[in-house]
């Protein structure tokens, strides 16, 4: 079984880092092979900027003002593929003239921006030089003579306005770029952190592979475990199958078969119940009769005494001498059947305990499972042999791999790699603080400036007195005018310089922007790199060429990049079945079909089971015979259905006192209460007894009488129930068994094939899972390079430039302001006549 040489390919075949989720939860009624062991990852590749993230969305909305075009896919393959300067006149062909007009509009937003800082760069010194040169001459505001004008105080005001204005937007264009500046330091600095949490992932994964391997390879001990608890327990299994299949026929015969024993002994109970309630009856009823009687007898002397011969009681005596004859048993028992018969036979039949056989063939059918777990000892003992020698060959399989020699490698290779990092990361920083510092002087130069206009501002604005003339302006005033005159000039100087790097990042990170982080991020990048023939003339796939060395197969970075994303393995990541055929390594159909004819050999005779022998079914043709079904049941139900006596005594005894209270007060209505009281007597001593002796006889009657009806047939239908669930034991039992033995066995091979489905899924799904080569992209173009280096490039250049942009209104506002806070040196005069203003 080559399941752990097809795991160790998969994991070395390419050194990567992995990132294994807990994914796999086994539903119900399958092995539990628990999961893959993973280890928590630290790296977190995604970033948020913060609250400088406001500046980096003002950025991006600029550029789409700059360039709204989408990404140039076509374009770019094209130029791509495109090889300009091999030979003279290259640059001439149409297809290339087109291909750069095509570039060219794609560019223009960029091209016509740095076209205008370039002007800028040209000739805002150019105009700083003669502006400078004008004004020695005199000439631009450097007379220092200042004409009045009615409006002078309006214009100055709004000079001051402008300028004031002006130098709050650059204030606010050099606090952007030194905050970009700041924010880009700040993030090199924490990305060492980054690339320590990134190594040290990597050395995780090395450290955990080993483990993921052994605990895939372990868990076939599992799998075998299971399978060897159910051939422990084949009885239970298989015997159990074959005997549910039977049990839809045997076990209902089986029950009637028990249900017609537990009716034998009803019979007999009822039979020996009416012929001691007949003897009962008989007997009562002839007492009753004897009695009653006597009551008669004495009523009738009462009623002939004298006292009866007065007319008040005339009438009630002769009431009471009428109703005497109703006074007589009313039921005649002594003229019923026996079933003295009927009852020999069925104890006849009861001496065969047909109870005892029916649980003897429950017995046998029941210790099927036994029966098969004894006559499958030596095959099952085989079948576990074979199942450790499978455990050997995978422990024989590891043992050979040199796993641990692959993994030194890695780590030696990882923790040069670290080190290397580690050696040159000083040096990254190094040039970092050179930058930092750079950009700092240029924001120092705008500081610089500000400087000057706000000094300007304030000393021109405090030191004015509007009532002082041109020639005679204070001090302050003065020097107010002198630090917006230094400001423009500082203003021409630095400006240029300004602007150039400002051209020059402005075109460097909006291109990167634009082209690499924009179609990064809706994975538009990835398509370019995916095109046939286009890193590589001869492959058509350039990643499926380099790791597969099949450049046919349809591998693309943006498959692998989603599916790391998706944490997916990176056995289906990187297509290794083209490699290695995960199929074939895990194809233990050389086992299983060792095992399956194992398990076939299987043959359990079941011939020894009976269900019910001949003594036993011709106990139930005995019971059919008895006779039961020839008793008359109607002459019983006839007598049982009368009344024991003609009146009910109770209510003759009590109509009997009724009347005798009617009569005077005497002898006669005292004997006449003593016989109620006699008569009461014998309904409670005779009649309630001879009544609960009809009730018993009424049941026994109605269990015979069910009993009894088409009693041949059920016997019959019995015995050929039994006799056809014998017929299927004895015809099909070795159908059966087969049948049951190919579900037993198919169950035995079906724990394999889920360890192989189990492995399979691991391997794709969570052994390798290559998101932590997704977070190393991410980190390396969306967090360090787009987030942290073209963002806090951008806003610098944003900052800066709109700081350079607005120093132009600046410069003018300021030379115009400065003219009315600087001391002149003439002024023109009026005539007194003249009006001031």
């Amino acid at each position: 079984m080559a399941v752990e040489l097809c795991l160790l390919l998969l994991l070395l075949c390419r050194s990567t880092i992995s990132e294994v989720q807990p994914l796999h939860k086994p539903p119900p009624g399958t092995l539990d092979f628990g999961f893959v062991p993973a280890k928590t990852y630290d790296t977190n590749a995604y970033h948020e900027p913060g609250s400088i993230g406001i500046l980096f969305r003002m950025v991006h909305a600029f550029l789409y003002l700059v360039q709204p075009n989408s990404f140039p896919q076509d374009l770019i393959k094209k130029l791509a593929q495109q090889k300009f300067g091999n030979a003279q006149g290259d640059y001439q062909k149409p297809e290339n003239v087109v291909l750069t007009l095509q570039a060219i509009y794609y560019e223009i937003g960029f091209i016509v921006s740095a076209a205008l800082g370039l002007l800028f760069v040209l000739f805002l010194p150019l105009v700083g030089l003669c502006f400078c040169m004008c004004r020695c001459c005199d000439n631009c505001g450097g007379e220092m003579h200042q004409r009045q004008k009615k409006n002078a105080d309006c214009r100055r005001g709004c000079f001051a306005t402008f300028l004031f204005v002006a130098s709050l937007i650059i204030s606010i264009g050099v606090l952007c770029a030194y905050a970009a500046n700041q924010h880009l330091t700040s993030q090199v600095r924490g990305a060492k952190n980054l690339m320590h949490s990134n190594f040290k992932d990597l050395r995780i994964f090395l450290n955990d592979t080993p483990g993921q391997i052994d605990y895939l390879v372990s868990q076939y001990n599992t799998t075998k475990n299971k399978a060897v608890s159910d051939l422990n327990n084949v009885g239970p299994l298989l015997g159990s199958r074959v005997q549910e299949r039977f049990a839809k026929e045997v076990r209902p015969a089986l029950d009637a078969a028990l249900t017609m024993a537990g009716a034998i002994r009803e019979t007999k109970e009822a039979l020996e119940n009416v012929s001691v309630s007949v003897e009962v009856l008989q007997e009562g009823t002839e007492r009753l009769h004897a009695n009653l009687t006597d009551v008669k007898t004495h009523l009738s002397n009462t009623l002939s005494d004298s006292a009866c011969s007065t007319a008040q009681a005339a009438s009630t005596c002769n009431i009471i001498r009428n109703s005497l004859n109703q006074l007589s048993i009313n039921a005649n028992f002594s003229g019923l059947p026996g079933v003295s018969t009927q009852l020999a036979k069925v104890n006849d039949v009861l001496k065969t305990d047909l109870s005892s056989l029916v649980q003897k063939g429950y017995a046998a059918f029941n210790d099927t499972p036994d029966l098969v777990l004894n006559q499958t000892k030596n095959i099952l003992s085989d079948i576990k042999n074979f199942l450790d020698f499978i455990g050997s060959n995978i422990t024989s399989f590891t043992k050979m791999l040199p796993v641990q020699k692959v993994l030194a490698d890695l780590t030696i290779y990882l923790t040069q790699s670290e080190a290397y990092v580690q050696d040159y990361f000083p040096v990254v920083e190094q040039y970092d603080f050179y930058r930092w510092l750079g950009c700092l002087i240029l924001c120092c130069m705008v500081i610089l400036i500000l400087v000057f206009y706000y000094l300007g501002l304030l000393c021109g604005t405090c030191g004015y007195d509007k009532h002082a003339s041109p020639t005679t302006r204070g001090c302050i005033s003065n020097t107010g005018g002198n630090f917006l005159m230094a400001g423009v000039g500082f203003s021409f100087l630095f400006s240029w310089v300004l602007m150039i790097v400002v051209v020059i990042t402005f075109v460097t990170g909006g291109n990167v922007e634009k082209l690499v982080c924009e179609p990064f991020e809706d994975r538009t990048l990835f398509k370019v790199l995916d095109t046939p023939y286009l890193l590589n003339r001869q492959w058509r796939n350039y990643l499926s060429g380099i790791v597969l060395k099949n450049p046919e197969i349809n591998l693309t970075f943006e498959k692998v990049y989603s599916d790391c994303k998706e944490n997916k393995g990176i056995y289906s990541t990187l297509h290794l079945e083209n490699l290695f055929n995960i199929n074939e390594f895990l194809n233990i159909s050389m086992y299983t079909e060792d095992v399956s004819l194992k398990i076939e050999h299987i043959n359990v005779n079941l011939s020894n089971i009976v269900l019910l022998d001949e003594i036993g079914k011709q106990n139930l043709l005995n019971f059919s015979s008895s006779g039961i079904d020839g008793i008359n049941f109607a002459a019983y139900l006839t007598e049982i259905n009368k009344s024991v006596t003609k009146v009910d005594l109770l209510s003759f005894a009590n109509d009997l006192e009724a009347r005798a209270d009617q009569l005077p007060k005497g002898a006669l209505e005292n004997a006449l209460k003593g016989h109620a009281n006699s008569i009461r007597m014998i309904h409670n001593q005779q009649v309630v007894p001879l009544e609960q002796a009809m009730s018993t006889l009424y049941q026994s009657i109605r269990l015979l009488q069910r009993t009894s009806s088409e009693l041949t047939v059920k016997v019959k239908h019995v015995i050929s129930a039994v006799d056809a669930a014998q017929l299927l034991i004895n015809n099909n039992a070795s159908l059966v068994i087969i049948q049951e033995t190919k579900k037993y066995m198919d169950m035995i091979i079906g724990y394999f094939e889920q360890y192989v489905e189990w492995v399979k899924e691991s391997i794709t799904m969570e052994v390798a899972a290559c998101k932590p080569i997704a977070n190393v992209i991410d980190t390396a173009v969306d967090i360090f390079l787009c987030s942290y280096v073209i963002d806090s490039v951008n806003t610098f250049w944003f900052g800066l430039g709109g700081c350079s942009i607005f120093l132009i209104p600046a410069i003018i506002c300021a030379v115009k302001l400065s003219k009315y806070y600087r001391r002149m040196d003439t002024e023109d005069v009026y005539d007194d006549s003249v009006e001031q203003w």
